[in-house]
């Protein structure tokens, strides 16, 4: 019986094996990843360089932007490399490394995430302590705990996952190495300490969730009461992109995870996959500049004095 110790590399799935249609997935791969670079770059950039947005909303969200930089560098130059050498392989210490920092960035990602509806949340609801709840110091701790527990989080998962003995060959239907789909080549069904794990990442994801949930009611609740037109805009302005990021990362992780097995396909779990992993760190700069005025302002001015300076 081989098992995960004979195993040198990975096939990933391939999304044709048409030469043509190859290359058009390595231009739509490209123009995407450059989308989310330009895009999370900027914010990233013009947070760091403007004073007037460094504040506990523009920190969390410089945050948000360079995980999503980390998470989509982890799948898709790997996917267009593939495409534009017609191959499908990934070795296997390369297989680790993808699934460890895209569990990384993804789990931390999550958190952020949460952290930010708390941020809204005390905002809208707390004004008054919002200095005194999310000072500069909070801010770090906070932000880097999410980080941490992300990066556990991958450690965990990774190490169990590549413990477990593989003897269903080494093709993956999937264009990047996931957990899911290296658990379907073990040879044994999951462990307890695999059950185990996998309850505890649920609880705590749920509780996040539940969180999230809880702060927006409360938001909610409060923008309500607000008696002036323009005071309930200004504030669901400044909570609906987090609510959108949040929405799109949830509703498409939650359905490429707990879909039926009786709908489950190569080619959907492609499609669900791309949805989840590439299309929010593409799509996420846009929504958060879109209705954000004081975003937009600092970016023009930005662009302005680099035109300028030149």
């Amino acid at each position: 019986m081989s098992n995960s110790s004979s195993i040198t590399q990975f096939l990933l799935l391939a999304f044709t094996d048409t030469r043509e249609l190859q290359l058009l997935h390595f231009w739509l791969f490209l123009g995407i990843y450059l989308a989310a670079l330009l895009g999370n770059g900027l914010i990233i950039t013009t947070i760091a360089c403007d004073q007037h947005l460094h504040t506990p909303m523009y920190f969390f969200l410089l945050n948000l932007a360079l995980l999503d930089l980390c998470s989509i560098s982890m799948t898709v130059p790997k996917s267009m490399a593939n495409s534009l050498l017609d191959t499908r392989a990934i070795s296997y210490m390369g297989c680790t490394a993808q699934v460890f920092l895209f569990v990384f960035f993804i789990a931390a990602e999550f958190y952020l995430l949460t952290i930010m509806s708390y941020d809204r949340y005390v905002a809208i609801c707390k004004p008054l302590h919002y200095g005194t709840l999310l000072g500069s110091r909070a801010c770090v701790h906070v932000a880097a705990a999410a980080w941490a527990t992300g990066f556990l989080d991958a450690l965990l998962h990774t190490a169990n996952t590549f413990s477990l003995p593989l003897c269903k060959g080494n093709a993956l239907d999937q264009f990047f190495c996931e957990i899911p789909q290296i658990l379907k080549l073990s040879c044994s069904d999951a462990s307890l300490r695999e059950v185990w794990l996998l309850v505890c990442t649920v609880c705590l994801t749920f509780g996040c969730f539940v969180f999230i949930v809880l702060s927006y009611v409360q938001i909610f609740r409060a923008v309500l009461r607000i008696p002036s037109e323009q005071g309930r805009h200004k504030a669901f302005a400044t909570c609906l992109p987090h609510l959108t990021v949040v929405s799109l990362f949830v509703s498409t992780a939650m359905f490429a995870y707990l879909k039926p097995p009786s709908i489950s396909s190569p080619s959907l779990d492609l499609v669900v996959s791309v949805l989840y992993s590439v299309v929010p760190p593409a799509v996420n700069p846009l929504i958060y500049s879109m209705r954000n005025q004081e975003l937009k302002d600092a970016l023009w001015k930005l662009i302005s004095y680099c035109f300028l300076k030149q």
